[in-house]
């Protein structure tokens, strides 16, 4: 939904060369955001091939050249590009899957829909401290769709 997208990129407090990853490209329209946020390359991970050439038409369309879309299972992250100033996560996962909190820069934030399979999530914010430890602020309840991969609800 446009608004959570809202939401969620204001909550990221994105900034002109930050390093970021998307989990879960859709369409491609929220790493399009990301990208003419942060004025350099956004990575976007999505385990759908049929997403992942739908995304990558929409944004070869739009002229959008600063996002690569990486098929696979975004619970794992993307570990050639770390580390993520920012990682945002747009599927709703059972825990906070911990390849994307080891592949935040300290200081790094994450920002991630947890708890149930269906309709009901928290929206948490994950801030990796500099003795890489984390702090986590809710963001109150959302819904989205389940976030599937090893790290997530399964296959």
């Amino acid at each position: 939904a446009p608004h959570m997208v809202a939401i969620m990129l204001e909550l990221a407090e994105l900034k002109p060369g930050m390093n970021v990853l998307e989990v879960g490209t859709g369409s491609g329209w929220n790493a399009a955001l990301i990208a003419e946020l942060v004025k350099k390359d956004v990575y976007t991970i999505e385990r759908i091939p049929e997403l992942v050439e739908f995304a990558r038409r929409n944004l070869e369309r739009a002229g959008v050249g600063h996002v690569h879309v990486i098929p696979g299972d975004g619970t794992k992250g993307f570990p050639p590009k770390a580390p993520y100033d920012r990682i945002i996560v747009t599927a709703g996962a059972p825990k906070v899957p911990e390849p994307l909190v080891e592949q935040l820069k300290p200081g790094g934030k994450l920002l991630i829909p947890v708890g149930g399979y269906h309709l009901w999530q928290d929206l948490l914010e994950v801030v990796k401290l500099p003795d890489g430890s984390i702090e986590t602020k809710n963001h109150g309840g959302v819904a989205f769709v389940p976030l599937i991969g090893e790290h997530g609800w399964g296959e």
